[in-house]
């Protein structure tokens, strides 16, 4: 007779096997896209021009074909009718993404305004929101959790629902600052899917977790392999020297996802900062310094981190992959760190992170004042 450990353990050895399968199935997909789309790009003027389109964000030389959403979604797609059972929060996610990105096909044809870009972020978070997403809670990092679903409107359209006003706002605010946040970091080749990968396997792993007293979980675990896989299928055609961007389409799909899997992920928004601390905190930074220069944050500028890496003689491939052991070294912290603890090492990072960036503009005033 089989003991309570025995099954648990059978279920566990299980779900490895079918999350590896999902997570290879996803990767395999987005590759094999990957290649007819850069064709496409060029042959529907998908591309970035570096001589005739001078984006202040941009690091690259050359001609390259923009677009690369789209077979990141398709993949996510293809992969989530196989492997996931589609109910309405499912369908919803997929709808939004979606819109996400023939959203970043349309900027990556004509530059879209950041102000019109933000206005659709907002919407298409709150569509996601309409679908049954929500937060109804956040661990505390003092112990417990924090309530979020106090607050409760019933509304008869379409049927009965609900609306919980503090989850929902709190929620969509939360999407839309991942959508951009994620999305202002992939000015280096290769930068973006390798870090988006790592967090979405820890965020999985995490979940996974629960899979055997919580059938709900299954699919958070699922969808967290898929994206990883998607974005890995990516990297090796983003890796320098890069033969597709990602597109605003890229980087806006893969914070509006890490997003929802933070939030599906039993209120795992906490551990999703950490494993982001980096451009978390990059992203808070450049808006603060594009506010004190009386600038847009909304605007693209030379500034971001990556960026003063460059400035210091950092190659691309040793940017990227800074990133991705960063992120890998905050994955593998998250499994075992508790509230408090996140909360503590997101701080000391980002006093590191600080400091660094101070240092680095030291060395900038003293490189001007020899030349």
């Amino acid at each position: 007779m089989e003991s309570k450990y025995d099954v648990t353990q059978g279920h566990i050895e299980r779900s490895r096997n079918m999350n590896f399968l999902i997570f290879l199935t996803a990767t395999l997909i987005s590759y094999f896209l990957t290649i007819p789309t850069i064709a496409l790009a060029k042959k529907f003027h998908l591309v970035t021009d570096s001589k005739v389109r001078q984006h202040p964000a941009h690091t690259h030389q050359g001609i390259i074909p923009r677009a690369g959403g789209l077979p990141i979604y398709l993949s996510i797609l293809f992969t989530s009718l196989i492997f996931l059972s589609i109910n309405k929060i499912i369908g919803g996610i997929l709808i939004a993404s979606f819109l996400l990105i023939i959203l970043g096909l349309l900027d990556d044809a004509r530059d879209l305004s950041p102000y019109f870009r933000f206005a659709l972020n907002l919407f298409i978070s709150a569509l996601v929101i309409a679908f049954g997403l929500g937060i109804p809670y956040i661990s505390n990092p003092f112990g417990g959790v924090i309530r979020l679903d106090f607050w409760q409107i019933p509304i008869n359209f379409f049927g009965s629902h609900t609306i919980w006003v503090v989850a929902d706002i709190l929620a969509i605010i939360w999407l839309t600052w991942t959508t951009n946040m994620i999305n202002w970091s992939k000015g280096v080749d290769g930068q973006l899917p390798g870090f988006v990968t790592i967090t979405a396997i820890f965020l999985g792993l995490l979940s996974q977790r629960f899979t055997a007293h919580d059938i709900s979980a299954q699919s958070v675990t699922i969808l967290s392999f898929i994206v990883a896989g998607a974005y890995l299928g990516f990297l090796p055609f983003n890796y320098y020297p890069q033969k597709i961007m990602p597109g605003y389409g890229g980087g806006a799909l893969a914070g509006f996802l890490l997003g929802i899997i933070s939030i599906l992920s039993f209120g795992k928004v906490g551990t999703a900062i950490l494993i982001l601390s980096i451009p978390m905190i990059d992203a808070i930074y450049t808006m603060i310094r594009r506010l004190k220069k009386r600038k847009s944050p909304f605007r693209a500028d030379w500034g971001h981190f990556h960026h003063r890496l460059m400035e210091i003689g950092w190659g691309k491939r040793r940017i990227a992959w800074f990133y991705w052991l960063i992120s890998l070294i905050l994955g593998i912290a998250s499994l075992f760190l508790k509230g408090i603890e996140k909360l503590i090492a997101f701080i000391t990072i980002a006093i590191l992170l600080l400091v660094f960036i101070y240092i680095i503009e030291e060395m900038k005033k003293q490189n001007k004042k020899l030349t």
